[in-house]
């Protein structure tokens, strides 16, 4: 695989990166790491802060959709209000919210979130977390540790009983280093991408593999991904639902586009102008995970060892 990380413009474009995000070569890993970068001319950062700056502008509209106490910190405190309407980025973000609360507080026992992000992700902080929940952040360690110091000084806390790990997007293996956190694939999980840098199609496949690995029968995979990726197969141009499809489904999830505009519509809000080319989706995992798969090979095993065994005390 090749370089890790590229060019990054803000949400309400579309962020790029260059292959490969989860499986970088030993000669190139990491080698961003050694540029001398700062809040001018590191895409990423730029991305997060400008993501962060929809949010804070959401939260001071008469009617927010959503209410995130702690975007503030990551902007300017100059920052251009704009009221007027909500961007497809906040409508996604709402939507997200619902969709995701809703689903953990149907899960009995232990609950596993995965959110793949920019850094500056302030669910883990701003929403109500049932108890026993537990909440993975996959992002980029510099900007998750700027990000880390910025929540802590204006005092933002996981609720009790929760707890919240981050797993370094630069890691070589996410799955493993997911594991190694003590991610369980024989318990329900949701995963959710937003902010998340995207990259090329090969990794972005490479996110449904894992999440395709890791995730129970019937664990929701939500957000939102670009819609460039569609344009990338070589000589195939299929409509993107067909693609979604086929894409999710070879990965074991059965997936439904949402419309930025049925969820403004449902939520009484009109949708600021602009092109916005990202494709908001919820999937639900229909195969077994891998955790699950070794059970029940384990199990069958039991049963015909047993089964071998009464057979030889007949005799």
């Amino acid at each position: 695989m090749e370089g890790l990380l590229g060019f990054v413009r803000s949400p309400a474009a579309t962020p790029i990166v260059s292959p490969s995000l989860f499986y970088p070569s030993k000669s190139k890993k990491n080698s961003w790491l050694r540029a001398k970068l700062n809040a001018e001319n590191d895409p990423l950062l730029q991305a997060a802060t400008s993501a962060a700056s929809l949010r804070f502008q959401e939260m001071h509209r008469p009617e927010p959709l959503f209410v995130d106490p702690y975007a503030g910190c990551f902007v300017h405190p100059d920052v251009q209000m704009d009221s007027k309407c909500s961007h497809q980025y906040c409508l996604a973000t709402k939507f997200i919210d619902d969709k995701l609360l809703r689903t953990v507080n149907h899960i009995d026992g232990l609950k596993q979130v995965v959110l793949l992000t920019d850094g500056m992700e302030t669910r883990p902080y701003r929403l109500n977390w049932p108890t026993s929940t537990v909440i993975f952040d996959i992002s980029s360690e510099r900007i998750f540790k700027k990000s880390a110091e910025k929540l802590q000084g204006v005092g933002a806390k996981i609720p009790r009983n929760c707890l919240f790990l981050h797993v370094p997007l630069e890691s070589s293996d996410i799955q493993h280093s997911l594991l190694a956190k003590g991610f369980n694939g024989n318990q329900p999980s949701v995963w959710v991408i937003q902010g998340l840098p995207v990259m090329t199609l090969a990794n972005f496949k490479e996110i449904l593999l894992v999440a395709s690995s890791l995730a129970m029968s019937g664990c929701l995979f939500l957000g939102e991904l670009p819609a460039w990726l569609a344009e990338t197969e070589i000589g195939i141009k299929p409509s993107a639902e067909k693609w979604m499809n086929k894409l999710f489904m070879s990965n074991g999830f059965r997936v439904d586009m949402i419309g930025y505009d049925e969820v403004a519509k449902s939520l009484g809000k009109e949708v600021s102008p602009g092109e916005y080319k990202n494709i908001l989706f919820v999937a639900e995992q229909l195969q077994f995970s891998d955790d699950q798969m070794e059970f029940w090979r384990r199990e069958l095993q039991r049963v015909e060892e047993e089964g071998d065994e009464e057979g030889f005390e007949e005799l």
